[in-house]
């Protein structure tokens, strides 16, 4: 089992997610009431809905950790799953991302319905078939 399956697996048990069909088309999807909160898209990459102002906030810890990728302009974030501490940095990202869905509507506008799924996203350690 795959580090993003057992991620997928944990997390769809939460009462606030179900599994839904991604806007992107391509993978898995996670969604509370309010949005999609996640898109795995392969066996190692996840992308997370924080949106843009949870971003700035944690902006400098989420530029720290190896495991994430930030895209200029995008209310998404990219995580690599590699190990059981990425597993647990996801965990705790979708916990904040939940939050900040159930918070106010984004004060810099409509939120990104695009993932970085869309832009082509990869990780510079990401191998080429890990599709």
């Amino acid at each position: 089992m795959t580090a993003a399956t057992r991620a997928l697996t944990q997390l769809a048990s939460w009462p606030d997610l179900a599994e839904a069909r991604p806007s992107c088309g391509t993978g898995r999807a996670l969604r509370s009431a309010r949005a999609e909160i996640a898109h795995f898209h392969a066996d190692r990459r996840v992308d997370l809905h924080l949106t843009a102002r949870t971003i700035r906030r944690f902006e400098d810890d989420l530029r720290e950790s190896t495991a994430v990728r930030l895209v200029p302009g995008s209310h998404w974030v990219t995580i690599r799953l590699e190990c059981d501490a990425d597993i647990d940095l996801l965990m705790t990202l979708v916990s904040v991302a939940l939050q900040a869905h159930q918070g106010w509507p984004e004060a810099d506008g409509t939120p990104s319905a695009q993932c970085n799924d869309h832009h082509g996203v990869r990780l510079a350690h990401e191998s080429a078939g890990d599709g």
